[in-house]
């Protein structure tokens, strides 16, 4: 092997994603999940939404250029006369109807192809005929950390790029609902800074506070709050010892509130690149979990997003079909 071999090559071969798998076998047992796939336009996201389909996790609807669509799915030589497929002549317009299939009750949550980003979410936020909801939308990474026993939700470090006190209420209230739907038993939720002293001059150190008090106050609910904390010192246990930290949070958190998109995107980053770790994306605070994949994501993190989403509909199905007290 090369000394020039990054570490997710190396571990390639010999990579489990226990995690992972043990959220799509969960998922496979739960009503198929219907799903409205904006331009599936490139093999990665085409293949995925196949082999999603096949595994019993989802009920796909492609959206896009069919004939580009079907020209794909030759080239990978796979059969997908089973699936439905919505023409549409652009990703602009591919966007706009899978969020119309949404509205009109066709389907549980959207899935980004081979567009991006910004293309899918201006569909989802417009003022008429969007997916918009009273929650603020954020987004949280579902990583699978070698080495850590859990999935760890890590938020946002795709949406918001400097979120407001007012703001980060919604961001944390998502991620916490988030761990339930993911079976998580208690959502241990740390608010990160540089530090785990409250410190005037660092305004996130102030946020994490102000967040902490709200939650004991019941304005954020689900989940138990600490911070602020540094990165050590809420994920490993002797770091919140040496700092004489004691809280059922410090040392054992499940949930990382991250201070801006940029410490997000960087945090989330390092586990992938440094530590192996692989990172599935959803979107939330809109009227359906929305699975944001990138071109470089694999098939197995493709495959725990839909997985993802499926939990959180299932969730949301049981909220539904609750008898009114």
């Amino acid at each position: 092997m090369p000394l020039h071999a990054s570490a997710k090559e190396a571990a390639v071969p010999t990579r489990r994603h226990e995690k992972y798998e043990r959220l799509v076998g969960v998922a496979r047992s739960l009503q198929r999940l219907k799903v409205a796939v904006a331009h599936p336009c490139d093999a990665s996201s085409l293949d995925a939404v196949i082999e999603a389909f096949e595994l019993g996790l989802i009920e796909p609807t492609l959206v896009g250029p069919r004939d580009r669509i079907l020209a794909v799915a030759k080239e990978l030589k796979r059969d997908i006369s089973e699936l439905t497929i919505i023409d549409a002549p652009h990703s602009h317009a591919a966007a706009e109807k899978a969020v119309d299939l949404v509205r009109a009750g066709k389907a549980e949550t959207l899935m980004k192809g081979s567009l991006h980003t910004d293309e899918l979410m201006a569909a989802v936020v417009r003022r008429e005929g969007g997916l918009r909801t009273a929650r603020r939308i954020s987004h949280c990474f579902v990583m699978d950390v070698p080495g850590h026993n859990d999935p760890l939700i890590i938020t946002d470090a795709a949406i918001n790029i400097a979120p407001t006190l007012e703001e980060k209420i919604d961001i944390v209230q998502n991620a916490i609902d988030l761990g339930h739907a993911l079976r998580i038993e208690q959502v241990r939720v740390a608010i990160l800074s540089a530090m785990e002293t409250v410190n005037p001059k660092i305004p996130s150190t102030v946020e994490a506070a102000a967040l902490c008090k709200m939650a004991d106050r019941g304005q954020i609910t689900g989940g138990i709050l600490d911070g602020p904390l540094a990165l050590d010192n809420a994920i490993d246990l002797g770091a919140a010892r040496i700092k004489n930290i004691n809280s059922p949070v410090a040392g054992q958190a499940n949930v990382l509130v991250v201070p801006d998109l940029e410490a997000g995107n960087m945090l989330a980053k390092s586990l992938t690149f440094l530590a192996d770790a692989d990172a599935a994306g959803i979107v939330l605070g809109a009227r359906v979990p929305i699975i944001l994949t990138s071109r470089a994501d694999s098939k197995i993190t493709r495959l725990a997003s839909c997985a993802v989403a499926s939990l959180i509909a299932d969730t949301q199905r049981a909220k539904l079909t609750l008898p009114e007290v």
